[in-house]
């Protein structure tokens, strides 16, 4: 009687076991990573909803988490209508503040007196306040228009982008410049294929930090006229008519926004540098 065994664990019987054993250490590991913020999470709420409800502390100090889950899920569609207004103009001066601090640090690098001179500029325009920057924009186009907005996001974006990007263009092997030079590589060619490469990590460091930073210009940059269709607008609006309760809903939905932002550009550092990760 002849029996059928399969090749794969002939070649290696403990295969599988292994193969079992790395599963559960990934779900060991994924563990690992989400519980300990979750625990925290629940524990924070726990307590703010003890504090508030033991301590009866009036709405207007600090609303309970129960109160402003409540208007969440009330406001819903309401957050998710102005999240989206709020969220295009995070995005808009996302792209563009990236954009022109990775042309600028690009300059930087290939040449050392830009660097000299656009390196003060940059730490000048992240000393700007955005409550003393958004006003004077607002003032400059029209009431109706979202460029201000989207303006003060691409200032507060432009200087972690550039600042992280500069570092990471001018880290570069000298091995790779060898090579370079002696292939008779052109500044911007070196810069194209060996410098803006390597400089990756470091571009995807700065964007992490901008893409929250970005969601924070938007809103904040709401508080001062204008249209009257995004998070902050509404945050304000709530907070007048001492609705504060309902104003802490949109601030979550600023929150969850902020974190969609930093979520995404995570996935498109793994996307784009694959090697950092196995």
């Amino acid at each position: 009687m002849s029996v059928l065994v399969d090749r794969t664990v002939a070649a290696d019987p403990a295969g599988p076991a292994r193969g079992r054993s790395r599963t559960a250490e990934g779900f060991k590991g994924l563990a690992l990573v989400v519980l300990p913020p979750v625990v925290v999470a629940v524990a924070g709420l726990g307590a703010w909803e003890a504090i508030v409800t033991v301590g009866r502390v009036a709405p207007f100090v600090l609303p309970a988490p129960s109160a402003i889950w409540e208007q969440f899920t009330l406001s819903l569609d309401t957050i998710i209508r102005t999240g989206t207004a709020s969220g295009t103009n995070a995005l808009v001066g996302l792209v563009l503040g990236t954009i022109v601090a990775l042309l600028a640090a690009m300059a930087a690098g290939r040449f050392r007196f830009l660097a000299e001179v656009s390196v003060p500029v940059a730490a000048a325009l992240n000393a700007l306040p955005i409550i003393a920057l958004a006003p004077i924009l607002n003032n400059m186009f029209s009431a109706t228009s979202n460029i201000p907005r989207r303006l003060v996001v691409a200032i507060v974006v432009f200087f972690p982008v550039f600042i992280n990007a500069l570092r990471g263009l001018r880290e570069v092997d000298p091995t790779h410049r060898d090579l370079m030079d002696s292939y008779a590589a052109g500044g911007w060619t070196f810069t194209r294929l060996v410098r803006l490469p390597g400089a990756l990590p470091f571009v995807f460091t700065g964007l992490r930090q901008a893409s929250s930073l970005a969601v924070i210009a938007a809103v904040v940059s709401e508080y001062f006229g204008g249209l009257q269709d995004g998070l902050g607008s509404r945050i304000t609006s709530a907070a007048a008519n001492t609705a504060y309760p309902r104003a802490w809903a949109f601030v979550l939905g600023a929150c969850v926004l902020g974190l969609v932002f930093y979520l995404i550009a995570l996935l498109l550092e793994r996307v784009a540098t694959p090697w950092r990760t196995r």
